[in-house]
């Protein structure tokens, strides 16, 4: 992802990229001359770029995957000092199946079950992925939001319409696919995203350290940056 992006800002006129850290690189010195922070690295090393882009001021983009509660807490609170958008995909395709996915599980109500499934490269570290959790946090929010409205009185099977599934597929040199699948009786509706190349998630993460700056001190999405 380090490449690509490098690749693809080269190649944009309106950027420049300052300095390059890769692992056990000093992240200081790098980080003198710029105006924004792009991080597609090591989830253990969240707290030391927080540090650093809380010392200097500058606004983050996150893009790295399977942090820890912890580590998450970290990059909130530094969220209250400095503007960062933290997405788990920054591809604009994904970003709306976000959209949909909400709106499809608002708009079908509790009676379908909800299951994911999600593909990537033998070499990812991380499962399920960082997009996976994001959906299955989406449709929580929602089967929450049901929980509320309808009261508990109105659940007919609690614990089964509770449970989202998530099965996670490693092989080959799969970029990235995504399934939410919306299980009904007699019918059933599955929205799927396939990424067939890096790049489209490099031109996010650029987009989005474009539309970081001069925000205000807070915790953006990909979502924001879009607009939906």
């Amino acid at each position: 992802m380090g490449t690509t992006i490098v690749d693809l800002a080269k190649a944009d006129p309106d950027m420049e990229i300052v300095a390059l850290c890769d692992r056990g690189d000093p992240i200081e010195p790098a980080i003198l001359h710029s105006n924004v922070v792009i991080d597609f690295s090591h989830a253990d090393a969240i707290e030391e770029i927080c540090r650093v882009a809380l010392q200097h001021r500058q606004a983050l983009v996150i893009g790295t995957t399977g942090h820890s509660a912890a580590q998450r807490r970290t990059i909130e609170k530094a969220a209250e000092s400095l503007p960062i958008v933290f997405a788990s995909n920054f591809s604009v395709g994904v970003n709306v199946l976000f959209w949909l996915t909400r709106k499809a599980a608002e708009l079908l109500g509790r009676d379908f079950d909800l299951e994911i499934v999600e593909m990537h490269h033998r070499l990812k570290r991380d499962a399920p992925s960082g997009t996976a959790k994001t959906l299955a946090e989406i449709l929580k929010e929602v089967r929450k939001f049901e929980k509320i409205h309808h009261g508990r009185e109105g659940m007919v099977d609690e614990r089964s319409k509770d449970e989202i599934g998530i099965h996670s597929i490693r092989g080959g040199d799969v970029v990235g696919d995504h399934t939410v699948i919306f299980a009904g009786s007699g019918e059933r509706l599955e929205l799927t995203h396939r990424a067939n190349s890096r790049e489209t998630f490099a031109r996010g993460a650029l987009r989005a350290a474009q539309w970081i700056l001069g925000k205000p001190a807070g915790l953006y999405s990909m979502q924001d940056v879009l607009g939906l």
